[in-house]
């Protein structure tokens, strides 16, 4: 039954949505309420018909040129909107007051432009709608015979602004939630985008650093042991299937690495590249989005030391307590130098969006006693972050 119920409300949310906004020709069906006021006018059984007929023409003519203004929604045209309500409304009250009867439909009309010019959002609209309200009823009671007149020319006005002001401003809020729809998804996809290059920048970055790294080796190795050449391109072709499969994972958006799996995966390119490198570990189990976090930053921490560090060791270390997990790599090399004029490495920038936004940090920079140092924190509660 919920389900049920939830579908036809989407349904009707969706409806609402794809209604047609009103435009100028929506209102203008409206001053056929005028008919009667216009046959007496040509029977010529109102006192002084061309009066009347002056009136009628400019009437109309006010009426269509307030809702024409008003839905082209110019800036400049508000103040001649403005003045041509005014005018409207002494047009109104000139011809209730002179000819009562059927001219005192005029007065739901003369709100019901006021709903569309001055709208909802504007000051004072409310008090406006209520004083001509009032003034309706008052006149049609002076100028009917019959006193229920008066209660329903003045509810019929009161409710011809109000309804159409709460129309045209709730369609007004379908299209701004129309265009906030299309700026969300624009923004999705820009984050989809930056998630996507991150993603890559960290995979290839890495892999083709090993790739490079293992193919120097074999071909160093080549002339004197081919066997361990031989071991080198088997792991250059090992770690070509890792990538493919990874790059695909990573386009689907599920790629959760183990965080073992990258720390071994960077101590074999270390190894290969010619620096040592020591593990240390401790601290409980971790969760899986948590390993996979911290394995980007050992990818790049290690891409990082091959390609720029110069070093001969490399320490990986990971600690957690009371919340927290901490996971420190450190080189003894040159560190990283500044990027060149007119470029950023995107990397630990990179890292340091993903952590946090899962609430981490990501520090880097000079060690203590040389070389360089990556240091990121995670909080780790009983579910993964």
């Amino acid at each position: 039954m919920a389900s049920g119920a939830k579908a036809k409300t989407t349904d009707f949310g969706e409806e609402i949505e794809n209604l047609k906004a009103p435009n100028s020709f929506t209102f203008l069906p409206w001053l056929l309420m005028g008919a009667g006021s216009f046959s007496n006018v040509i029977q010529g059984r109102a006192p002084l018909p061309w009066l009347g007929g002056l009136g009628l023409l400019a009437f109309n003519s006010l009426y269509i040129g307030i809702v024409s203004l008003t839905f082209q929604r110019r800036p400049t045209n508000e103040r001649v909107r403005d003045y041509m309500l005014l005018a409207l409304g002494v047009v109104t009250y000139a011809l209730a007051i002179g000819y009562a009867g059927s001219w005192l439909l005029f007065f739901p009309l003369l709100s019901l432009a006021c709903g569309i010019g001055l709208r909802v959002q504007r000051r004072h609209f409310g008090l406006i709608l209520l004083a001509v309200s009032a003034s309706a009823a008052v006149i049609t009671g002076f100028r009917s015979e019959n006193p229920w007149d008066a209660v329903s020319i003045g509810y019929g006005t009161l409710l011809s602004g109000l309804v159409t002001s709460t129309i045209l401003a709730l369609f007004g809020a379908i299209a701004q939630l129309r265009d906030t729809r299309q700026q969300l998804a624009r923004h999705a996809v820009a984050e989809e985008r930056l998630r996507f290059s991150r993603d890559l920048h960290d995979l290839l970055g890495h892999t083709l650093s090993v790739v490079v790294v293992k193919s120097e080796a074999a071909r160093r190795l080549a002339p004197r042991d081919l066997d361990a050449a031989l071991v080198q391109v088997a792991d250059i072709e090992a770690v070509g299937r890792q990538a493919l499969t990874e790059i695909r994972e990573a386009v689907t958006g599920y790629r959760e690495g183990s965080l073992a799996t990258e720390v071994d995966r960077a101590r074999s390119a270390l190894s290969a590249a010619g620096i040592d490198s020591v593990v240390r570990q401790s601290g409980q189990p971790l969760p899986p989005q948590t390993e996979a976090l911290l394995g980007w930053v050992v990818r790049e921490a290690a891409t990082n030391a091959i390609r720029h560090s110069h070093a001969s060791s490399c320490t990986i270390a990971l600690t957690g307590s009371d919340g927290l997990v901490r996971l420190e790599i450190t080189d003894d090399g040159h560190g990283i130098r500044p990027a060149p004029a007119g470029t950023t490495g995107t990397g630990l920038k990179g890292l340091a969006e993903r952590l946090a936004a899962a609430g981490g940090s990501l520090d880097s920079g000079p060690a203590k006693h040389g070389g360089f140092r990556v240091t990121a924190e995670l909080p780790v509660g009983e579910e993964a972050p």
